[in-house]
C-alpha cells in the first residue's frame, strides 16, 4: 500500500524546506576543495569565545537532562530585555517559535497571512496544521502592511507573519509603520514579528519593540541565537509574548527542546557584547564590499538592512551551479517565487572577495 495515503492532504502537499548546500555535500558531489559557504546567512567569525568555553563546561553534565524550563537563559533574557519568565518561549531556533505559534493558534480551516518573497516557513507552518495560508503581494520585494491588515481583517485570519528584516529579501520596516499597522489590526489576530536579523540592523533603524508588548497583548516577537550570535549548530531561539499567549505556546512545546550545551552558549553569548559588535561592523564591511562589487558587475541588487543580499542575475539556477563548480556557495531564490535573482550571505574579506570573482568569470561566460 501507498502509506502517504495515510497523511492528512494538507500533509501530503507540502513541498519540504530545502536548506542551503553544506560544504561536505559539494566536496563530494564535485571533489573540490576550498569551498566558500555564503548560502545560510551564518556567522562568518563563528560564535563567542565565551559561548564555546560555556559550551566545554556544560560537556561535564551531558549525561543529564537539560533544564526544560530553561531557568537561566530566561533569566539572562529578563536581565537584558525586562521581559518576565512566563512572558517567554524558547525554542530549537526560532524557527521552532514560527512552528509552535501556528500549532498553539492554527487549527483546519483556520488563515495566517504573510507577505510574497517572505520566509518560507510561515507557509509550511500554517500548512502542517492545516490551516490555510494568505500571501500578500510585495511592494518593491518588501511587506505591504496596509494591503496586510486588510486581507488580514477580510480573511478574518488568526494569525500574520511578519519579517523585519525580511529573508530572503533584506528589506525593512520603520518602528513607525509596525506600530500603525499594530494599532489598526483587531486585537484578536497575532502578530508574529520575525526579528530573526534584528542585531544586524544599522543604529539609525534600530527600535524597541519589546516595550510594545505592553500596548499590544497579541504581539509574539521571535529572535534566534542563529545569526549575529553565531550559534547556527546548537539551534536556540526565543520568544517574548504576554503571558496567556506564551502559555499556550508553552503547552505544545517539546518538553527538552534546547538542549544544555545550547543554554549554556546562548548564556554566555547574549553577555559577550563585544562579539556581536564586531559581528557588525564586519557585515556594514561586507556590504559595502559587496554592493559595490555588484554594482561594478552592472548587477541590480535589493538594499538590505540583514547579513545578506539578494541580486538579479538572470537565470538563477544555471548561474548558482556555475558557482558551485567555482566553489561558491549561493543561494537559488526561485521557490520565493524570485527566479532571476541569488541571495548571497555576508562572509570574511577574503570569501566576499572569492564570490564577486567566480561571479565575474560566471558573467563573462555568458557575456
Amino acid at each position: 500500500m501507498n502509506y502517504s495515503d495515510l497523511a492528512p492532504p494538507y500533509i501530503r502537499a507540502i513541498a519540504p524546506y530545502q536548506p542551503g548546500k553544506p560544504i561536505a555535500e559539494l566536496e563530494r558531489e564535485l571533489g573540490i576543495t576550498d569551498i566558500v559557504k555564503l548560502a545560510s546567512n551564518e556567522n562568518p567569525l563563528g560564535c563567542s569565545p565565551r559561548a564555546m568555553t560555556a559550551m566545554q563546561e556544560a560537556l561535564k553534565t551531558i549525561a543529564l537532562y537539560p533544564d526544560g524550563n530553561g531557568f537561566e537563559l530566561k533569566d539572562a533574557l529578563s536581565k537584558r530585555y525586562g521581559v518576565k519568565h512566563e512572558c517567554m518561549v524558547l525554542g530549537n531556533g526560532s524557527n521552532d517559535m514560527l512552528e509552535l505559534a501556528a500549532r498553539a493558534f492554527l487549527a483546519v480551516g483556520d488563515k495566517a497571512v504573510y507577505s510574497d518573497h517572505a520566509f518560507a516557513v510561515y507557509p509550511l507552518a500554517t500548512q502542517a496544521v492545516g490551516a490555510s495560508g494568505v500571501s500578500v503581494p510585495a511592494i518593491n520585494y518588501g511587506h505591504d502592511l496596509k494591503a496586510m491588515l486588510k486581507v488580514a481583517v477580510e480573511h478574518k485570519a488568526k494569525l500574520v507573519f511578519v519579517a523585519n528584516p525580511n529573508n530572503p529579501t533584506g528589506t525593512f520596516l520603520s518602528a513607525a509603520d509596525l506600530l500603525e499597522f499594530m494599532r489598526a489590526l483587531p486585537a484578536n489576530i497575532l502578530v508574529v514579528l520575525d526579528e530573526a536579523y534584528n542585531e544586524y540592523l544599522p543604529q539609525a533603524n534600530r527600535y524597541d519593540s519589546v516595550s510594545w508588548l505592553k500596548e499590544f497583548p497579541n504581539l509574539i516577537i521571535s529572535r534566534t541565537f542563529s545569526k549575529a550570535y553565531g550559534l547556527a549548530g546548537l539551534r536556540v531561539g526565543y520568544a517574548f509574548a504576554d503571558v496567556q499567549v506564551a502559555d499556550m505556546m508553552n503547552r505544545v512545546r517539546q518538553p527538552f527542546n534546547v538542549n544544555s550545551v545550547a543554554q549554556a552558549a546562548a548564556v554566555a553569548a547574549l553577555q559577550d557584547e563585544a562579539f556581536v559588535s564586531q559581528t557588525n561592523e564586519l557585515n556594514q564591511r561586507g556590504m559595502q564590499q559587496i554592493t559595490r562589487g555588484l554594482e561594478q558587475l552592472g548587477l541590480e541588487y535589493i538594499p538590505s538592512y540583514g547579513n545578506f543580499i539578494a541580486f538579479k542575475i538572470g537565470n538563477g539556477m544555471k548561474n548558482y551551479r556555475r558557482l558551485l563548480e567555482l566553489g561558491v556557495i549561493v543561494r537559488p531564490i526561485a521557490s520565493y517565487d524570485m527566479p532571476d535573482y541569488l541571495r548571497v550571505s555576508i562572509g570574511l574579506e577574503s570569501e566576499n572577495e572569492k564570490f564577486l570573482t567566480a561571479l565575474k568569470q560566471v558573467l563573462g561566460e555568458t557575456a
